[in-house]
């Protein structure tokens, strides 16, 4: 058999796990918040690696290593500040809102929270976080579709738009009928796959390169600023670098993963698992990156013609070929984790917190997870067709969708946590201007208005703190019923350690 031949082996069967995984959950879903939420019954190994599979795509096992090939350790400032965020993210944020989002009358969404947390009757809270959502993982899910196609046709010389079918198809097909727990199920698998070939590829690599001692030696003779972390660096460019951790607190696809975590008490050990799998697959992506820097030195007889691909080609040239399509595999499981997750997050704004609130909330659980699955389909479809004709406008717009969900939800989702006189207007005030400062910053900065470079996230999160404080100081009103609630997921907190 050709080479080609076995990859496509090892990828057929991975997609054919994924479906079974899919129909497994399908089994098991039997209500409203078992789809939305997996019945809040995720064990802290899932709740960790899907989170660290949501978050990650694509972007660690080709941009992250692509980068660092070219410019060395100092386009690793994003990995330090995403470990820090993601640190501060399951210590501060995880067991606070799988508190309250059980006690703000068992929230199933960020946006059902909000509304809850702040007893807002305008309804607004939550019909315009929402839309943030709808509106952003639409986008992103297109972003997702294009990344597929891309892969099946740079790997396999197939048509992009048959890789984008291919890998919406599967994608749209598990999540349609499991739901979060096909999700979930597939992100730990998926994330399993991504640790062990970021470790297998450069624990190999070495071997071809002399060892330890001999790839650094090579490294230094190439160019020795590449282990420089500072190379290049600007004091600007470190902390737009940096600011990517604080996204993490509005990412709603990866903090949905708190609210579904079985008990407050087992988010320590997904901390630790969650953490540790971060931290060894970021090493596994650095060493990759700077181990093909000495390989491709020493074997001039193959050549790499995008960095970005250098964990693949060495994957390829490594391996044979059947254990070269698991780590093609790996490649994809990062891509179609993070579909999966924005689907199920952009299905439940859609039903839970838009057709619920607007047109019919007495309905039965069995229209609402029909509805949810006609949701997914919905979203993907029109996806699908942004993506069709790989518009690099959608591309574009990713490189903000971080930033706008950081900058709409970050402010707000902390302050609602931990200070008890914010109100609905504080955070509706919040949410609004940071979304809308993420958007202008990044225009405005790409048509050159704005003389320097500066992460949107940044102004955006601190515009929407400000809003957040000044407005909710203004329309403060003691509330009972907030102030109990508030007292309970404290007492939550520490009844469950």
């Amino acid at each position: 058999m050709s080479n080609e031949t076995y990859q496509l082996i090892a990828i057929v069967f991975y997609l054919a796990a994924m479906l079974w995984i899919g129909w497994y959950a399908y089994k098991k879903t039997q209500n409203l918040t078992d789809y939305m939420l997996g019945g809040r019954s995720l064990g802290p190994a899932v709740t960790a690696l899907s989170a660290g599979a949501a978050d990650m795509s694509g972007w660690l096992l080709m941009g992250l290593p692509g980068g660092i090939y070219v410019t060395g350790l100092a386009d690793a400032w994003i990995a330090i500040g995403l470990t820090i965020g993601a640190y501060c993210n399951w210590f501060f944020v995880a067991p606070r809102l799988r508190s309250y989002t059980q006690v703000a009358n068992d929230s199933i969404t960020i946006p059902s929270y909000l509304e809850n947390r702040f007893h807002d009757t305008t309804k607004l809270l939550r019909i315009v976080s929402g839309i943030v959502i709808l509106i952003f993982f639409t986008f992103y899910v297109s972003s997702g579709m294009v990344s597929g196609g891309v892969f099946f046709e740079s790997s396999f010389d197939v048509s992009y738009q048959t890789g984008l079918l291919i890998v919406g198809g599967v994608v749209v097909a598990y999540t349609l009928f499991g739901g979060f727990l096909a999700v979930s199920y597939t992100d730990f698998l998926q994330g399993l796959m991504m640790l062990i070939a970021l470790l297998l590829v450069p624990a190999l690599a070495v071997f071809q390169t002399g060892g330890p001692a001999e790839t650094i030696h090579t490294i230094r003779a190439i160019d020795p600023t590449l282990f420089d972390l500072f190379k290049g660096t600007t004091f600007l460019g470190i902390v737009s670098a940096m600011a990517w951790g604080l996204g993490y607190f509005g990412q709603p696809h990866i903090i949905v993963r708190f609210m579904a975590i079985s008990t407050v008490k087992e988010i320590k050990s997904a901390r630790r698992i969650g953490m540790s799998w971060m931290i060894f697959s970021l090493i596994g992506t650095i060493l990759t990156a700077f181990i093909g820097i000495a390989f491709f030195e020493k074997h001039p007889e193959f050549t790499l013609n995008n960095p970005e691909a250098v964990f693949l080609t060495l994957g390829q040239i490594l391996f044979h070929p059947l254990i070269a399509g698991f780590l093609l595999a790996a490649v994809l499981a990062a891509i179609m984790s993070t579909i999966s997750s924005q689907l199920i997050v952009t299905s439940s704004a859609l039903v839970e917190d838009l057709y619920k609130v607007l047109l019919r909330k007495d309905g039965s659980d069995k229209e609402y997870v029909f509805l949810g699955r006609l949701a997914v389909l919905a979203v993907s479809v029109i996806a699908a067709i942004l993506a069709f004709e790989q518009d690099n406008t959608i591309l574009n717009l990713v490189a903000y969708a971080w930033a706008g969900f950081g900058g709409s939800f970050g402010p707000v989702i902390l302050l609602s946590l931990f200070w008890r006189k914010m109100t609905n207007w504080g955070a509706l005030a919040g949410m609004v201007s940071g979304a809308v400062t993420v958007i202008l910053w990044a225009n405005l900065t790409e048509a050159g208005v704005i003389p320097f470079q500066l992460y949107e996230i940044v102004p955006g999160f601190i515009i929407n703190l400000f809003f957040s404080i000044v407005v909710s100081l203004i329309t403060y009103k003691h509330n009972d019923k907030i102030e109990k609630a508030f007292n309970e997921s404290v007492a939550l907190i520490k009844n469950d350690k």
